[in-house]
C-alpha cells in the first residue's frame, strides 16, 4: 500500500500507522478496567456500573459459559436490544475465546432459525417477550439451551421491582431447554479453576448479519483485531476521545456501527456508555439532560428524527464533542440542517460524516475535525487504503472518476461464513498484492484523498439510456426550504425501462398541497437534467425503516412493483 498516500497532508496530529496488540476485545477492556477501574463502564436506566464491577460481571458469565459447555470457537447467539446483559455476554464469549453471533430480537421467526443455523450456535440468549420466537424451533438447530433474561434484571433495585409488579414481561417457560438468566449466572459457582483468555488478535469473535440489500442475509465474520483496530483508528481520527467521557448508546449492538463505535470503542478508552435498549425520540431531549453525552453516533434518519422533536428546542447541547453519522448516505442539505440545529444549542461542532461496511466492522474512513468538503464522506482512517476501481475489474480509476469503492486494512473481516464463493468475490488480491474489499458501492476520490460515497451500485437507476444515481436527486429534493428528506427510487417503465419517483417528508411547518409539489418539481428543473428528474412525487408522514434505521427503499420498490401488477 502506499506509504505516502495523498490524504496524509490533512491528518495533522493523526499518526498514519498504530501499533495493534495481538490479544482479544475482552483483553482490551480489561486493560481499561486496570487504568480506570472506578469510572463508570455502563449506565442503564439510571444504573451505572464501573470498569470493577463490569469485569466481574463478565467473569461470572464466562464461567457459566463454560459450565455449559461453550468452547473456544464455538458459536453464542445475542439476540438482545442495548441491555446490560448484551455486552456481559458479547465479553464473556469473547474471554474464553468462543463466537458472539449477533441478532436482532426483531428478527422473524423464520430469520432467526436461519441464523441460529448458519452460526451453527450452541447456545442463544434472549429477553423473555422474544423468546415466542425460539420456542417453535426447538430441535430445528444445534442450539442446545436458550437463555431467557429480563430488563427487570439489569435494572436498579427500586425500578426493577416497580417493573416487575406492574407486569411487563411474560414469565420465563418451564422447560429444560430453557435456563433463567439469574440460573445460568449461578451455574457459575459450579467451575473449578481459572479462564486464561486464549484469543489472540487474529481469532475469530463475532459474527455480524448484512442487511441482505443485495440479496439473502450473510454472515460476515470479524476478528478480535478487526473490533481492537477500529477501536485505536476511530481513538485517534475523532481526535476527541478521552478516558471518562459518555457515550449515548443509541445504535443496536447487532450492527457494526453500535457494537464497535458505540460500546467497543469507548470501553476499550475508560468511557461510558449510555445503554438505550429502544430509540424513542420523545425520550432524547431527557437523555440530554440528564446524561449531557459527549459523543453520539447514529443513522441520517435518527438526526431527522431528532430535529422534528419539539422537545428538543431548548435542550443544552453545549456538551458534545462529537456526533457522528454513518450507515447511510448523509445528503448534504441535511448535513447542513443538522449543524444549524446543533448551533442553535450550544454545539461548537458539527456532524461528521463516516463511511464503512460490516464487512469491515463499520467506519473506515472520517472527516477531520478542521477539514471539511461538501459531500465527502472524509479520509480513510490510519493503516487503512481506499482505492476507487472500474466497475467489475480490480483496475484503478483516475481521480474525480467514478468507481468502486474498494478498501484495504487490518479491520477487513475474515470471511463470509459458509460462503467461499461470496468471500472470493468481496476479498480479491489486487496487482500490488493487497486484499481489498469490493464494497459494491459507487464514489470518487478527489486528487487530495477526500472520498465521496454516491450510492450502492446495484441502486443505480437505468431511464431512458442513462444512469442516475438516486442520492444526486435526493440531494436537490432535500435543498428545498420545505423538505426534511426525501428517497427516490425506479419504477417499472415500458418506454422508458424506469422512470423515477420521490417519495417526500415535509418540515413539520409545511402541508402536503399541490402549490408545494409544484414548488419542488420547479426546484428540481433547476438543477436536475431532464431525463433525471422524478416522474412522480409523492408525500408521506414518514418512511418505511430497515430494523437499523435506514430507509428501505426496497420496501418502497417493493410497493411500486404491487401496484403496478394489478
Amino acid at each position: 500500500m502506499n506509504s505516502d498516500a495523498k490524504w496524509f497532508k490533512y491528518y495533522g496530529d493523526i499518526p498514519r500507522t498504530l501499533d495493534y496488540p495481538d490479544i482479544s476485545m475482552y483483553d482490551m477492556v480489561k486493560q481499561a478496567k486496570d487504568n480506570f477501574g472506578s469510572y463508570i463502564s455502563y449506565d442503564f436506566m439510571g444504573k451505572a456500573v464501573s470498569y470493577n464491577k463490569f469485569i466481574e460481571e463478565i467473569d461470572i458469565a464466562a464461567k457459566a459459559l463454560t459450565v455449559h459447555g461453550v468452547r473456544k470457537g464455538d458459536a453464542v447467539t445475542i439476540c438482545l436490544p442495548n441491555v446490560p446483559q448484551a455486552i456481559i455476554m458479547f465479553y464473556a464469549i469473547n474471554k474464553i475465546g468462543a463466537i458472539a453471533s449477533m441478532v436482532h430480537p426483531l428478527s422473524a421467526e423464520n430469520e432467526i432459525l436461519f441464523y441460529l443455523n448458519e452460526s451453527k450456535s450452541k447456545l442463544a440468549v434472549t429477553l423473555s417477550q422474544f423468546y415466542n420466537k425460539f420456542e417453535g424451533l426447538k430441535g430445528k438447530t444445534p442450539v442446545e439451551k436458550v437463555i431467557v433474561t429480563k430488563i427487570e434484571e439489569a435494572l436498579p433495585k427500586v425500578k426493577g421491582l416497580i417493573y416487575k409488579f406492574i407486569g411487563k414481561e411474560p414469565k420465563v417457560p418451564t422447560d429444560p431447554w430453557v435456563i433463567s438468566w439469574g440460573d445460568f449466572l449461578n451455574s457459575s459457582r459450579e467451575f473449578k479453576g481459572k479462564i486464561a483468555s486464549p484469543s489472540k488478535g487474529d481469532d475469530a469473535a463475532a459474527v455480524l448479519f448484512s442487511g441482505g440489500t443485495t440479496g439473502t442475509s450473510k454472515g460476515i465474520l470479524l476478528t478480535n483485531l478487526n473490533f481492537n483496530a477500529l477501536a485505536m483508528q476511530t481513538a485517534a481520527a475523532s481526535g476527541c476521545l478521552a478516558a471518562g467521557d459518555t457515550m449515548l448508546s443509541v445504535m443496536p449492538v447487532f450492527h457494526g456501527f453500535g457494537l464497535g463505535i458505540g460500546i467497543h470503542t469507548m470501553l476499550a478508552y475508560g468511557g461510558k456508555c449510555v445503554l438505550v435498549p429502544q430509540i424513542k425520540v420523545a425520550e432524547f431531549s431527557s437523555l440530554f439532560r440528564k446524561y449531557r453525552p459527549n459523543y453520539m453516533a447514529g443513522v441520517p434518519t435518527l438526526f431527522e428524527a431528532m430535529m422534528r422533536n419539539e422537545d428538543m428546542k431548548n435542550v443544552d447541547l453545549s456538551c458534545l464533542k462529537g456526533m457522528f453519522s454513518g450507515g447511510d448516505s448523509l445528503s448534504v442539505e441535511l448535513k447542513k440542517k443538522v449543524d444549524a440545529f446543533l448551533r442553535e444549542r450550544g454545539a461548537k461542532i458539527q456532524v461528521r460524516e463516516g463511511y464503512g461496511t460490516t464487512e469491515c466492522v463499520t467506519a473506515s474512513c472520517l472527516t477531520p475535525p478542521d477539514y471539511y468538503r461538501e459531500g465527502s464522506i472524509g479520509i480513510p482512517f490510519p493503516d487503512t487504503y481506499y482505492k476507487i476501481v472500474i466497475p467489475n475489474t480490480n483496475d484503478e480509476a483516475p481521480s474525480g472518476e467514478m468507481g468502486e469503492i474498494c478498501v484495504a486494512g487490518p479491520t477487513l473481516m475474515k470471511e463470509y461464513i459458509n460462503n467461499p464463493k461470496e468471500t472470493a468475490q468481496t476479498l480479491r488480491v489486487h496487482d500490488d498484492g493487497v486484499t481489498y474489499l469490493h464494497t459494491g458501492d459507487l464514489g470518487y476520490m478527489d486528487e487530495d484523498g477526500f472520498v465521496y460515497f454516491v450510492q450502492r451500485l446495484k441502486r443505480m437507476i437505468v431511464t431512458s439510456g442513462y444512469n442516475v444515481y438516486p442520492s444526486q436527486v435526493e440531494n436537490v429534493i432535500d435543498s428545498h426550504d420545505a423538505v426534511m428528506y426525501s428517497t427516490v427510487i425506479g419504477v417499472k417503465d415500458d418506454y422508458r425501462m424506469q422512470r423515477i419517483k420521490a417519495f417526500v417528508v415535509l418540515k413539520p411547518e409545511y402541508s402536503p398541497t399541490d402549490e408545494i409539489k409544484e414548488s419542488i418539481k420547479a426546484h428540481c428543473e433547476k438543477s436536475i437534467a431532464k431525463y433525471a428528474l422524478p416522474r412522480e412525487y409523492e408525500f408521506r408522514e414518514e418512511l418505511p425503516k430497515t430494523l437499523v434505521g435506514k430507509v428501505a427503499y426496497r420496501e418502497l420498490e417493493r410497493e411500486e412493483e404491487k401496484k403496478n401488477a394489478i
